[in-house]
C-alpha cells in the first residue's frame, strides 16, 4: 500500500526567497531599522498628529469633530456628540482597529453602532475614558480620543463590505508605490478592515487600479466569504488620485517605507484614514507575488511602478 506523501509543515527560506517573498525579519532590518528614521514614527503612530499633517498640506481626510485629550473635557464634548446622528470614535494611538466605535444611527438618547450594538450616552463617555487611559494604545500609554465624521462608503463597494467600510492599503517605498490591496470587512472581522482580524484582502494592479483575486485567513479566494461576490475585475474609482495622495503623504512624513490607508467616501472621494510605519506583509498573499522584486526595482527606478 502506498502511503500519501505528507506536505511539509514549513516552507524553506530558500523557497520563499525564490518567489521574492519579503519576510518579517527582512522587513524589520532592511526597511524599518535601516530606511525609516525612528524620530518620524510619531507622525504615523498618532492619528491626531497625522490628521494635522494632512490638513496643513491639503491632503484630504475625514472631517474631525473633536480631539479629546483630557478627562475633564469629556462632558463638554459629550454634549456635541448628543447632537450627532452618525460619527466615529477612535483612539489616536490605537492599532489593529481596536477601540473604534462607528455610530450609524440614533434613537432617542441611544446610539446604534455598525455592529448592531446599542450605546447609551454614559457608555460613550465610558468608552472615551478607556481610550484616554490608554487601553487601546501602543504600549498602553495615555491617549487621545478622535471624534470624526463617519465615512459614506462609495457605491462601487456595495455587496463587498460587511458591517464596515473598505479601504485601500498602499505600500510606498522611497516615494514609489510598490504594492496595493483592497481590504474588505467581513463578519469574522466584525467590520474591521484588518486582515489578521478576519478581513479579506484583494490584490490591485498598480497601473489600472483593477482588482484580481483575493485572500481570506491566509487562503486564496476569488469571492467574498460572506456575500459570494467576485473579487476580481473591480476598478477602484479615482485610482490615480488615490495613488497620488498616498505618495504625497509618504513624502510629507518622510518615511522611506510606509503603508498608507485610504478610504473612498461617496461624497468627497479618496480620504486618508491613517499611515502605518510597520505595514503587514499579507499584501503579498493578496497580490500573489512577493515584494522583494518591486522594492529592488524602486531602488533604481523610483518612477517605475513595477506592474504585474
Amino acid at each position: 500500500m502506498v502511503r500519501p506523501q505528507r506536505r511539509p509543515l514549513l516552507i524553506r527560506p530558500s523557497t520563499l526567497n525564490r518567489f521574492g517573498i519579503l519576510g518579517i525579519n527582512s522587513r524589520n532590518i532592511r526597511f524599518l531599522m535601516e530606511s525609516n528614521t525612528r524620530s518620524l514614527y510619531p507622525y504615523v503612530d498618532n492619528k491626531a498628529l497625522t490628521k494635522k499633517i494632512c490638513d496643513s498640506h491639503q491632503i484630504p481626510i475625514p472631517e474631525t469633530y473633536a480631539i479629546i485629550e483630557r478627562f475633564g473635557d469629556i462632558p463638554k464634548y459629550t454634549r456635541l456628540i448628543e447632537k450627532l446622528n452618525e460619527f466615529v470614535v477612535k483612539p489616536a494611538r490605537g492599532t489593529g482597529g481596536h477601540g473604534i466605535v462607528v455610530v450609524v444611527g440614533k434613537r432617542g438618547n441611544t446610539f446604534k453602532t455598525s455592529k448592531e450594538e446599542i450605546y447609551s450616552v454614559a457608555r460613550i463617555r465610558y468608552h472615551i475614558s478607556t481610550i484616554l487611559s490608554g487601553l487601546y494604545s501602543l504600549g498602553a500609554c495615555p491617549d487621545a480620543a478622535i471624534i470624526e465624521k463617519r465615512i459614506a462608503s462609495h457605491h462601487v463597494f456595495e455587496g463587498l463590505a460587511v458591517e464596515g467600510t473598505p479601504d485601500v492599503r498602499l505600500i510606498i517605498y522611497k516615494g514609489t508605490p510598490v504594492m496595493a490591496m483592497l481590504r474588505l470587512p467581513t463578519k469574522a472581522s466584525r467590520g474591521r478592515a484588518n486582515l489578521h482580524q478576519g478581513a479579506a484582502g484583494v490584490g490591485i494592479n498598480l497601473e489600472t487600479g483593477q482588482t484580481y483575486g483575493g485572500v481570506w485567513r491566509d487562503r486564496l479566494f476569488d469571492v467574498h466569504p460572506d456575500t459570494g461576490m467576485h473579487l476580481d475585475g473591480l476598478i477602484i474609482p479615482q485610482w490615480s488620485h488615490v495613488v497620488a495622495i498616498a505618495v504625497k503623504l509618504s513624502k510629507v512624513i518622510g518615511l522611506q517605507y510606509v503603508g498608507i490607508d485610504i478610504v473612498l467616501d461617496g461624497e468627497r472621494g479618496p480620504l486618508v484614514l491613517e499611515a502605518n510605519a510597520r505595514p503587514g506583509l499579507s499584501v503579498q498573499i493578496a497580490n500573489r507575488c512577493g515584494l522583494w522584486p518591486r522594492v529592488k526595482k524602486a531602488d533604481y527606478k523610483p518612477s517605475d511602478l513595477n506592474q504585474q
